[in-house]
């Protein structure tokens, strides 16, 4: 778990420069994998039918090693150069985003029930991450880590394929 996780001390110290990749295949328990996996499955599965495999395997990493260097840039700054981070959140974010964007019109059912546009479900998660991540709250969760996975599916649409996600969200 340790030599796969992304630990800002054995970047620093070990050169251990392959968890900016590897750390997005490690996952803390059952219901973290699950949970990334079945996002991922729900998300990517469309994603990648409109991108292509290989479009999608690019983005998938570009955005998730991105968000993996912008966390330990942070660790590393505000001195958390122990912290492990593990899981695929930050590029399931982006496929989310990448989701949103490419079905702007799609309704996603919240718990099976509560009916919302694709925009509006990753906008509100965002929004609550950008909250948890200001006051701290559900504890051991990489907050900075999903958000730095959506702003750089925003900027790999922006700068690959010259669409502007907002637009795209928001048009009527």
């Amino acid at each position: 778990m340790e030599t796969l996780s992304m630990i800002p001390y054995r970047i620093v110290q070990d050169k251990w420069l392959w968890t900016f990749v590897s750390y997005m295949f490690m996952h803390g328990n059952f219901r973290h994998i699950l949970f990334n996996m079945l996002g991922l499955f729900l998300f990517g599965l469309h994603v990648e039918r409109q991108m292509g495999s290989r479009e999608f395997l690019l983005y998938y990493f570009v955005t998730g090693t991105l968000a993996g260097v912008f966390s330990f840039a942070a660790y590393y700054y505000t001195r958390n150069y122990y912290v492990a981070l593990i899981g695929a959140s930050g590029a399931l974010f982006a496929v989310e985003l990448a989701y949103a964007v490419i079905f702007p019109d799609s309704i996603i059912y919240i718990w099976g029930i509560i009916p919302l546009r694709a925009p509006i479900m990753v906008l509100g998660y965002t929004a609550l991450e950008l909250f948890f991540s200001i006051s701290g709250g559900r504890g051991n969760t990489a907050h900075l880590t999903h958000l730095a996975g959506f702003g750089f599916g925003w900027i790999y649409f922006l700068a690959r394929f010259g669409i502007n996600p907002w637009r795209r969200l928001f048009r009527r």
